[in-house]
């Protein structure tokens, strides 16, 4: 909790002190949620794409293998602490493209968890004819 003091001046009437303003923007940017992974970076998230793969970097600290839970479901992964874990942990994120769960890896190490979710190449449904 922060307590001020608040002095009633006709001269801070008129245009808010810089260290307030400081103070609203770090606190409105920790409060504030983005929409997905590419929007906004995340505190203690890293996220890197190339070609085949994103790679998710989420630390973790305090948590064993056996403590977390990884769902993906089409372009959407899911990390949670199972319950009874240490900490509390829940966060998701939706991809541009659908994800290969057999391809993509996820390793905890010192922390950190990566998540490497391979992009699930487009499967041709074409069919062809043969005249008679």
């Amino acid at each position: 909790m922060i307590f001020a003091p608040v002095i009633r001046r006709a001269a801070y009437a008129q245009a808010p002190r810089s260290a307030d303003l400081a103070l609203q923007r770090f606190l409105m940017g920790a409060l504030a949620q983005p929409a997905s992974a590419a929007a906004a970076p995340t505190v203690g998230c890293t996220v890197t794409q190339d070609e085949k793969a994103t790679t998710l970097q989420l630390d973790v600290p305090g948590l064993a293998r056996e403590q977390l839970s990884i769902s993906i479901e089409g372009q959407v992964v899911q990390v949670q602490s199972v319950e009874g874990a240490p900490r509390k942990v829940q966060r998701a994120w939706e991809l541009p493209t659908e994800i290969d769960a057999s391809a993509s890896t996820a390793k905890l190490e010192n922390g950190v968890l990566t998540l490497t979710l391979v992009r699930l190449e487009p499967v041709s449904k074409a069919a062809t004819l043969t005249i008679h």
